[in-house]
């Protein structure tokens, strides 16, 4: 069985309590990352290594959180539904690989008292919501968080996005969890910025495709510029006019979680990740 929770931390990785001495640890952070084709990263994928090193390295630019709250791409409701409690299993939720992706365990606490507290939020900002006492964490959960914390220490919360799929409800759902941005939370936006399933190139992981650069480089723009909360939103909202939107996602379930983080972040993000998975360039994005 691979038990995540015990790999070691690399030797030149910066320890989280050396994090940027400017990064104020009372506030939350917002995190973006893509997670990979499903297991893969934590099986040592040679088409994911930049994503595995980025993944392993990106809390050293972190101030370590109390508390994690994850939006992933792998779970849709009808109204926002948070989860996390109890013994919390594992969803192996893919297909065909070998083994040992389905042995993988990452014992990682909840926080029923922070996931009520969540749905009170929503409930006061006019969203319905809900707690789920039954689901497991699924590998939109797992896969970045057992490269970034393999501790599995941090009490760790999910919230689903809607089916409805609608982008200005995403952003709306951001913002209403503002209050959290008082607390040390990380809010941890797990997708993919390309997401064509046909289109990865598992043979050769280098492979250029301008159609795909055009729209990464739409997303940095949007997401990094200083113009402000309201056109971010915007152009967020209307992201189908981006430049071979529905080509880099025919369905944007892998997206959602980024229109989630940019609703409650404040400011312009920090790009932090810019390189090739599966042959198709990804990014990854901070603010703090």
């Amino acid at each position: 069985m691979l038990f995540l929770s015990t790999l070691s931390t690399p030797k030149n990785e910066i320890s989280t309590q050396e994090a940027d001495p400017g990064v104020s640890v009372s506030k939350a952070q917002i995190l973006f990352v893509p997670h990979g084709g499903g297991p893969l990263p934590l099986l040592s994928d040679p088409a994911h290594q930049k994503l595995i090193s980025f993944l392993k390295e990106i809390p050293s630019k972190l101030h370590q959180p109390d508390l994690i709250l994850v939006i992933s791409a792998h779970w849709e409701e009808s109204t926002p539904i948070v989860f996390g409690t109890g013994e919390i299993p594992l969803l192996y939720d893919y297909y065909g690989f070998p083994e040992e992706a389905y042995q993988i365990q990452y014992p990682v606490p909840g926080s029923e008292e922070k996931a009520l507290d969540l749905v009170s939020v929503l409930e006061g900002a006019g969203i319905s919501s809900a707690f789920n006492h039954k689901r497991g964490y699924d590998h939109g959960v797992y896969v970045p968080l057992a490269l970034m914390y393999p501790e599995a220490n941090i009490p760790v919360i999910q919230i689903s996005l809607m089916k409805s799929l609608d982008p200005r409800q995403h952003l709306d759902l951001g913002a209403a969890l503002s209050p959290l941005l008082e607390e040390n939370i990380l809010i941890l936006g797990s997708g993919f910025s390309f997401h064509n399933m046909r289109a990865f190139d598992w043979q050769n992981p280098q492979s250029s495709d301008p159609l795909n650069d055009s729209f990464q480089d739409w997303l940095i723009s949007v997401c990094t510029a200083s113009s402000g909360k309201q056109d971010r939103d915007e152009q967020l909202s209307n992201w189908e006019s981006a430049p071979n939107s529905r080509y880099c996602h025919p369905r944007e379930e892998h997206l959602l979680p980024l229109h989630v983080c940019a609703g409650l972040a404040e400011d312009n993000a920090e790009k932090v990740f810019d390189d090739s998975i599966l042959g198709k360039r990804s990014v990854s994005f901070l603010w703090r």
